[in-house]
């Protein structure tokens, strides 16, 4: 047996040794999946921190690029190109989180307790909503008793369960929320863990925004060193552009959103609904969802101004379709752009899928992953073409039978 052979023989058995262990991990993940899950849970608690200093980061670093690159070329020129740059990245960094603090404090002062005392509102006004509903469906359908008594059942029956929701499961809740410190439990437990972890975070944060330049190049230099120059290169320019699909979508809906809650917070101020700030809150929320986000923020919202004003409530419904066309043909593409390059039926399916998998984080992060994949795919279906020398243009297959 000469040299050659003896080769193939260890590379065929290497092969069907890494394929036996293959398939034994792959069994051994599937039936040991909850402890595997249960680990991976362990693990996100303890990295929480981190993973909360790194997510802040990630959304305050646009904020902290633009004021570093306004004030840096002036402090360079002051004081010097050395102490200048180490003032400036203070100086941002003291900014940003300034206004991370302001906008925090502002959401907790203003909104939060107008939204507590809404829902509390609502607990307390929901039987003499439903009696008020009930006469105008009465004197609606009078002319059609037949219709009127079908109604009138499946209202009673959805505003019983309504109401025994608020009474059994919400007030409750919001109850120990007030009443937290004089009550040891979970819930306190929860409430400290995520104060300390978010503390924590923020200190996270600021090291990664002074330091996020070192840590590229680390990144750069770790990638560099596993791979040759071609791939590397290659790599970092698709790091680049996951970079640029999220942070461009991510940060531009949250912007779009806060814009969409307030229009929506001082319109309804102005046509004298009730529950504006909780229903701008919802509004603005569910907006941060690609598509589907103001049809499920309206349903909440127009249920809570039906038990209120069954007309109101309707003319809500108007004001929402009003608003969903301004963000979705003017506010959001002067915001987002074409920030994923997706098609709607994409769209439309990564929110599915995703939303899906992973519910309501699933349904906001799915649309920019997705981009991404989908990115990938049209680059290695392109580069295989190109090698076969076929074209890579999608409508010169159109005439292909």
């Amino acid at each position: 047996m000469n040299q050659e052979e003896k080769k193939r023989y260890i590379w065929k058995g290497l092969t069907l040794f890494a394929a036996i262990s293959g398939s034994i991990l792959f069994f051994f993940v599937l039936f040991r999946l909850k402890n595997l899950f249960h680990g991976f849970q362990t693990l996100l608690h303890i990295l929480a921190p981190i993973i909360y200093g790194l997510v802040l980061a990630y959304l305050l670093a646009p904020i902290y690029n633009k004021i570093e690159k306004r004030i840096e070329p002036v402090l360079k020129k002051k004081i010097g190109k050395t102490k200048g740059k180490a003032f400036a990245k203070a100086s941002s960094t003291l900014i940003t989180l300034v206004f991370m603090i302001a906008v925090l404090t502002g959401f907790f002062w203003m909104v939060v307790p107008q939204v507590y005392k809404s829902i509390l509102g609502i607990v307390d006004l929901v039987p003499e909503s439903v009696n008020q509903v009930y006469a105008w469906l009465d004197t609606t359908f009078k002319n059609n008793p037949q219709v009127s008594e079908v109604l009138s059942n499946y209202y009673t029956e959805f505003s019983k369960q309504i109401e025994q929701w608020l009474k059994t499961s919400l007030v409750p809740n919001l109850t120990a929320i007030q009443t937290f410190v004089s009550n040891v439990s979970l819930g306190l437990y929860r409430v400290f863990s995520f104060l300390k972890n978010f503390l924590i975070g923020i200190i996270v944060a600021v090291y990664v925004l002074n330091c996020k330049t070192v840590f590229a190049s680390q990144a750069k230099k770790i990638i560099y060193s596993i791979f040759n120059e071609k791939w590397g290169s290659a790599i970092i320019h698709e790091i680049r552009f996951v970079n640029q699909v999220f942070g461009g979508f991510i940060i531009g809906k949250l912007i779009d959103s806060l814009i969409i809650g307030i229009i929506c917070y001082l319109c309804l101020t102005l046509m004298r609904m009730p529950y504006t700030m909780l229903i701008s809150v919802i509004i603005g929320i569910t907006n941060i969802i690609p598509f589907f986000g103001p049809f499920i923020g309206a349903i909440p919202s127009f249920i809570l101004l039906l038990l209120v004003s069954p007309i109101q409530s309707l003319y809500f419904i108007l004001f929402i379709f009003v608003l969903q066309q301004f963000d979705g043909n003017i506010l959001g593409p002067k915001i987002l752009g074409d920030s994923t390059g997706l098609s709607s039926f994409w769209v439309l399916f990564s929110i599915l899928f995703f939303g899906g998998l992973m519910g309501f984080f699933g349904m906001i992060i799915g649309v920019p992953f997705f981009a991404v994949a989908y990115h990938l795919i049209s680059q290695a279906v392109n580069k295989a073409l190109e090698k076969k020398e076929l074209s890579t243009k999608t409508e010169d297959y159109q005439k292909i039978p």
